[in-house]
């Protein structure tokens, strides 16, 4: 809340330079502000009585906005790259595959390695953590793995971490 918004009768009051000016009524803190050429801010609606600051309200929002578009522009996002294999995948396959996994895992992204099983193939779920765990084997150097092996549903999932 700010200026003729506040509607309290005695507010506590901050000038804006950081010093106390103690309790006092409101519209005599507004006027205080409009001298100043500044605005009257509610800081702290839940104290009794509430605390106000004087202070310029636009460049005060400025200054928010502009935190939050920098904190914004500093977060990493993570996407999750899916590498799809078979249970009866040849070697240059699972080469091509291993290498796309680690251009992944060295850009930052997270690679999520699932084993389709079709039909029979479901009674050799053994065949799909041996690859699994081949793959993770051979991606060791620029990714850990997340999450282990598991089976869910008709496929397996294994998940792969950058190294940092």
């Amino acid at each position: 809340m700010i200026n003729e918004d506040i509607r309290d009768k005695d507010v506590r009051l901050i000038d804006n330079d950081g010093t106390m000016l103690g309790i006092m009524a409101t519209k005599e803190a507004q006027k205080l502000a409009v001298s100043k050429n500044l605005d009257l801010v509610k800081i702290a609606p839940q104290g009794v009585p509430p605390v106000c600051k004087i202070m310029d309200y636009g460049k005060y929002m400025f200054e928010l906005a502009k935190k939050e578009k920098e904190a914004r522009k500093n977060q990493k996002i993570i996407s999750i790259k899916e590498v799809r294999v078979s249970p009866s995948i040849e070697d240059h396959d699972f080469e091509f595959k291993v290498k796309n996994a680690y251009k992944f895992l060295k850009d930052g992204d997270k690679v999520k390695v699932s084993v389709k099983f079709r039909g029979r193939e479901m009674h050799y779920t053994s065949i799909g953590i041996e690859i699994l765990d081949k793959f993770a084997e051979l991606v060791k150097d620029v990714g850990t793995v997340e999450k282990k092996p598991k089976l869910e549903g008709k496929s397996m999932i294994m998940i792969l971490n950058p190294k940092q």
